[in-house]
């Protein structure tokens, strides 16, 4: 089924407060030929963006009075943390990530040119007092190669985008794929193109083209599945996927998009890059690259119990030695060391404090059932009056409808209920752990969770 919106999502008052910037379409669903995008990198490459166009000439508010300084645009790392959802006292970790983005090389094709480029040219990070002494201001300088510069600064077709909805997300995946799905929402079809399913791979991942791909079942269950979850909980559109099969086999996939129905409420502080977590799996030994892709891809509750699982079974002395604790972690990781139970455990420590009494499985599934019962009654009222007839009688000759007083139909609240819960059951399949897993996990997302 389709993934749908729960109530409560927040709508921006307005443009200044989503901070929307122009990408050019052509720099939407790049093809990175060397090099590694990440949710991180992802991210701050678009504030660059939007910072450019906000600024407009190069050398403004330079911090040093130099001929190269102007060269280059200049903000605040505050700014550019706060915009990234990034914790800025990690420095050294950001310098990976702009570094990351030096090393990207992208290329695109169309009918009359192909172009291969790398992603940023130079970058600065400047404190006129020192960057060693405390104090001052510390300062982001940033240039674009030439092609990327007529892209980012005189967009032909291009994209509306929102650093704030950027924000929000939390893989590199969901990023992409949003980014690709908000160029088609108001195009009349609202459908994305059609390709093969490996491009979207390379897509949506940010791996660079010609790396092995898995099969598609775990692309989709990995990859998809959550990417669309996520856009479908925290941003302004809907995305449901189209597969077209060549026999039995997935060759193709293309999006749905639709706009989002938002309330205008306050906007929410959006989450910060967990620095904590990155130092966490680098004590492990894995590379900070390593961490940080797997902090982008990987859903919060699982790494954090899976860590916590290594960093028990490392301080067993009556254990065997582990030769690679960070191979280990990754084995882990990919064949699911850690229990539904645990992952579970860790999204409810995630709730606020006041819904932690009384938080548990059990009541994550009952809230799963409530919210899924709401949404069939949605579905239901869509119908026609012979459609909506034709269910009410299956309802009524079922098991659910027994002991019931059927008399006066939905307009009796017990028989209403009952029905809803029944016509969810006939929609969509009993919710799996996964599921209940990742709809806990939207209620912390929203910043509430249902009691």
């Amino acid at each position: 089924m389709a993934t749908k919106k729960k109530p409560g999502k927040a709508l921006a008052a307005n443009s200044q407060e989503l901070k929307e910037f122009r990408k050019t379409n052509e720099a939407i669903g790049l093809r990175i030929s060397e090099g590694r995008l990440s949710l991180l990198s992802r991210k701050i490459f678009n504030v660059m963006v939007y910072h450019a166009q906000r600024i407009r000439n190069k050398g403004e508010n330079a911090p040093i009075d130099t001929e190269v300084a102007k060269n280059y645009y200049w903000i605040p790392m505050a700014e550019l943390a706060r915009d990234a959802a990034y914790d800025s006292r990690d420095t050294e970790l950001f310098k990976e990530q702009v570094q990351e983005l030096q090393n990207i090389r992208i290329y695109s094709e169309d009918a009359i040119q192909w172009t291969s480029e790398r992603l940023v040219s130079s970058v600065k990070l400047v404190n006129p007092k020192g960057l060693k002494k405390q104090g001052g201001m510390l300062w982001f300088g940033f240039a674009f190669p030439p092609e990327v510069e007529n892209m980012v600064m005189a967009p032909g077709s291009y994209t509306k985008l929102s650093v704030y909805y950027q924000a929000l997300l939390r893989s590199g995946a969901s990023l992409a794929l949003y980014e690709i799905c908000r160029r088609y929402a108001t195009n009349p079809s609202r459908v994305t193109n059609r390709a093969e399913w490996e491009w979207w791979y390379g897509v949506l991942t940010g791996n660079p083209v010609g790396e092995t791909i898995p099969e598609y079942k775990y692309f989709k269950r990995d990859v998809l599945k959550y990417a669309i979850t996520e856009i479908n909980t925290v941003t302004d559109i809907n995305v449901e996927l189209i597969e077209h099969k060549n026999g039995r086999k997935v060759a193709s996939l293309q999006f749905r998009v639709a706009p989002a129905n938002q309330e205008s409420l306050a906007l929410s502080a959006p989450p910060v890059v967990d620095a904590e977590l990155v130092q966490r799996m680098m004590a492990l030994g894995l590379s900070q690259e390593d961490a940080c892709n797997l902090l982008a891809t990987t859903e919060e509750p699982k790494l954090k119990a899976t860590l916590d699982l290594v960093e028990a079974r490392l301080r067993n002395k009556k254990a065997p030695e582990l030769t690679s604790p960070a191979g280990y972690f990754k084995q882990a990781l990919r064949q699911g060391y850690v229990s539904n139970t645990a992952v579970a455990q860790k999204t409810i420590e995630a709730l606020p404090p006041k819904s932690k009494a009384d938080a548990s499985i059990e009541a994550i599934r009952e809230r799963y059932f409530v919210e899924r019962a709401k949404e069939a009654m949605g579905l239901y009222r869509e119908l026609d009056a012979e459609a909506q007839a034709e269910w009410l009688d299956q309802f009524k000759a079922s098991d659910g409808a027994k002991g019931l007083n059927l008399a006066r139909g939905l307009s009796s609240t017990p028989v209403r209920t009952a029905f809803a819960m029944w016509f969810a059951q006939q929609q969509w399949q009993e919710p799996t752990d996964l599921d209940l897993l990742r709809f806990a996990a939207e209620a912390v997302i929203q910043g509430k969770a249902a009691g």
